[in-house]
């Protein structure tokens, strides 16, 4: 049998699974799609059907959103106080909402609003685990407390050249969120098994 410890730690490097396979799914969308340009289209063109093998991108997404999932079912394990348990559970429905775009490509009814609220939901997963992660953490949950504050309000109100560049800017945020959790987490089941 699997040691909960070899679970916990396989579930933590799931974070580092999705970001490669969201790196890779992009990479090759992009490859077989050279007119995809991040100065002037958004990324769910390169899984609308105007796009050349626009599975690649969408079920790369859902393939990524697995990993999502399993990544904040491992905060959860891992979580000691209720925001960080419900920041967790927010990020597990971002993992859902992440699928959706790939159930839902561009140019279909739903794309707009589910590719909008996955980043909506992450946000929201931002601000509540660092809520919970305040008395811990002091210096990391007030840096992306602020960051979950204000990068909304950059997203939506700088007048960005293409969604695209939108989009990076979101995911760079939510990349550097994950990581940070990853270590923060790591090195608390590190020290907790060395006990």
């Amino acid at each position: 049998m699997v040691s909960n410890h070899k679970l916990l730690r396989a579930l933590s490097y799931s974070c580092f699974f999705g970001i490669t396979s969201f790196v890779l799914t992009l990479f090759f969308s992009i490859f077989y799609n050279p007119w995809f340009n991040i100065f002037e289209h958004a990324f769910s063109d390169l899984g609308s059907n105007n796009a050349k093998m626009p599975w690649i991108y969408n079920y790369g997404l859902i393939f990524t959103s697995v990993f999502v999932m399993l990544f904040s079912v491992f905060m959860i394990i891992k979580s000691k106080g209720k925001l960080e348990i419900i920041g967790g559970s927010f990020f597990f429905i971002s993992g859902i909402f992440l699928a959706l775009i790939g159930m839902y490509p561009a140019g279909t009814r739903p794309h707009t609003f589910v590719s909008t609220y996955f980043f909506i939901q992450s946000n929201l997963a931002i601000l509540t685990w660092s809520l919970g992660i305040l008395n811990k953490k002091k210096n990391v949950g007030l840096t992306f407390l602020v960051i979950g504050f204000i990068s909304p309000l950059l997203g939506f109100f700088i007048n960005w050249p293409s969604v695209a560049l939108q989009e990076t800017f979101g995911i760079i945020i939510i990349i550097a969120w994950v990581i940070t959790v990853y270590f923060i987490y790591s090195k608390i089941e590190m020290n907790s098994s060395s006990k």
